[in-house]
C-alpha cells in the first residue's frame, strides 16, 4: 500500500480512520503497529479502557475525549488483524453491534414498554439470555469474564443471583454474614491452617461486597478510592516525618500513628 496522505481529509470517520490503519499494517508502514498481533495488544487494551475511568473518575473532558479514542484504536488494530486474516472486519463489528443494541432493547424499537430502569434492564437481561441461548442463572454467570477486576466480577455474579430471588431481605441479615466470616477468618488464623485463611479471607471479601451492593456502591471504585485515600495521606506522613528530621524508617509506631492521625484531619 501507498503513503496516505493525512492532510487529505480534515475530517476523519471510521471508514477514513480504517484506511489509516491499514497504511500503518502495510507494506511501508509503522514496523511497530506490523507486528502486533492479537496477543501482543492484550495489555494495551485493559490499559486503555482502565485510563478511560480514570479520565471519567477526574470528569476531564479533553483527557476523556482523547482517551476514549486510544480505546477506539484498539477496537481498529483487533479488527484489521482479524480481517487480514480473512476472519471479519470493522463493518462486521458495527454491523453486530448495530443488531445487538437493536434486538436488545425491544421496549425502544419494537413494542415491548418499560417505564423504568429496572424494567429496562430485566428487558435487556432477558433478550440477552435468547441471544446466547442461555438456559440457566448459572450458565450466565460463568459468561461473566474471568479476567475481571476480583471485585467486580463478585458483585456481577451477586447481581444474577438476586434476578432469580436468591439473595438477603434485610442489610442487617448481611451484616451478619460479614461478622460471621471475619469470625471464622479469625479461627483460621489462630489454627494457623494456611489454605483455609485463604479460603476464609474470600468469603469475607465476597460478603463485604454483597453488603456494598446493599447499599448500592460499585465495590472496585469504592476500594479504589479509598486506596488513593492512603497514598495522599501517606505522602502526607512522609512529608511531615521528612520535616521533622527523622525519616519514617527510623520511627516507632506511635510517633508513626501520630502523624497518620494528622494527616487524616488534612483535606482529602
Amino acid at each position: 500500500m501507498g503513503k496516505v496522505d493525512s492532510t487529505a481529509d480534515k475530517y476523519y470517520n471510521m471508514s477514513n480512520l480504517e484506511e489509516l490503519m491499514d497504511a500503518l499494517r502495510g507494506e511501508g508502514g509503522c514496523p511497530w503497529d506490523r507486528a502486533q498481533t492479537h496477543e501482543s495488544l492484550k495489555p494495551h487494551l485493559i490499559e486503555e479502557a482502565y485510563e478511560v475511568l480514570e479520565a471519567l473518575e477526574e470528569e476531564n473532558d479533553p483527557l476523556l475525549q482523547e482517551e476514549l479514542g486510544d480505546l477506539l484504536l484498539q477496537v481498529l488494530f483487533h479488527s484489521t488483524i482479524a480481517k487480514e486474516q480473512g476472519r471479519f472486519q470493522l463493518k462486521d463489528v458495527m454491523q453486530g453491534l448495530g443488531e445487538k443494541i437493536v434486538f436488545r432493547h425491544p421496549h425502544v424499537f419494537k413494542d415491548r414498554t418499560a417505564d423504568s430502569e429496572g424494567e429496562a434492564s430485566a428487558s435487556w437481561e432477558d433478550q440477552k439470555r435468547k441471544e446466547k441461548n442461555i438456559t440457566s442463572t448459572t450458565e450466565s454467570m460463568k459468561r461473566i469474564p474471568k479476567h475481571l477486576p476480583a471485585l467486580m466480577r463478585a458483585d456481577k455474579i451477586q447481581g444474577k443471583a438476586r434476578q432469580v430471588g436468591f439473595d438477603w431481605e434485610d442489610p442487617k441479615e448481611v451484616i451478619l454474614k460479614v461478622q460471621e466470616e471475619l469470625g471464622e477468618l479469625l479461627e483460621a488464623h489462630e489454627e494457623g491452617n494456611r489454605k483455609k485463611i485463604q479460603e476464609e479471607g474470600g468469603d469475607l471479601l465476597f460478603s463485604v461486597v454483597n453488603l456494598l451492593r446493599f447499599f448500592d456502591v460499585e465495590p472496585e471504585g469504592a476500594l479504589n478510592r479509598t486506596t488513593d485515600k492512603f497514598i495522599r495521606r501517606f505522602d502526607s506522613v512522609e512529608q511531615d516525618a521528612e520535616k521533622g528530621g527523622k525519616p519514617m524508617k527510623y520511627m516507632d509506631l506511635k510517633d508513626l500513628e501520630k502523624l497518620w492521625q494528622q494527616a487524616k484531619r488534612k483535606k482529602g
